[in-house]
């Protein structure tokens, strides 16, 4: 039985494969379909890339058969270089650093206010501002401050570099008691 249904698409696809409809007969038809019938390969027919002025093609309406000249863009336009629109990647110095300082074993916190040049203390931490720059407004808000901090216990560790308001994990200072924080510059 699984013979036979296998046997049956074979034999159908092998006799319409030879069919042809009774109604067109090989000399109804075009002389490149004959060939084509009589195991012949057709000849290749090119066609021009751009049509020149005036060529005419046969099947193609009147209005649609006129070649139209390319047009090209002026000089002018074409010889300019495109407008660039470029940002400054510059930051705008500030005069005063604000930071957020936590003390972790006793959950406390403060807002200290840093004169750029000037140093504040958090426990036993001495914070001295050495810069702070703040985003340009047509940009979007941000702030970071240069900070040296030194810990009056002589194993703890300090630290000493830039400090961002939106992103404060990128530059952390690492102690087991303090935590600091940039909220802004002004």
């Amino acid at each position: 039985m699984k013979q036979l249904l296998l046997a049956v698409p074979a034999l159908l696809l092998a006799g319409f494969a030879h069919a042809q409809p009774a109604s067109i007969r090989s000399e109804q038809l075009p002389p490149l379909q004959q060939q084509w019938q009589q195991g012949g390969a057709p000849p290749i027919q090119r066609s021009p890339v751009q049509p020149s002025l005036g060529q005419q093609y046969p099947g193609v309406p009147p209005a649609m058969n006129q070649a139209q000249p390319q047009q090209t863009a002026p000089p002018s336009i074409a010889a300019t270089p495109p407008a660039t629109m470029e940002r400054p990647s510059s930051w705008l110095p500030a005069n005063v650093v604000k930071l957020q300082a936590l003390d972790k074993v006793n959950a406390q916190t403060a807002a200290l206010t840093i004169k750029v040049g000037g140093s504040a203390t958090f426990g036993s931490l001495t914070i001295t501002a050495r810069a702070c720059v703040v985003r340009p407004t047509d940009q979007p808000a941000d702030a970071a401050a240069f900070l040296a901090v030194t810990d009056s216990h002589a194993d703890s560790p300090g630290f000493n570099g830039w400090m961002l308001q939106d992103e404060p994990s990128v530059s952390m200072m690492e102690h087991p008691i303090y935590d600091l924080r940039v909220t802004g510059c002004t």
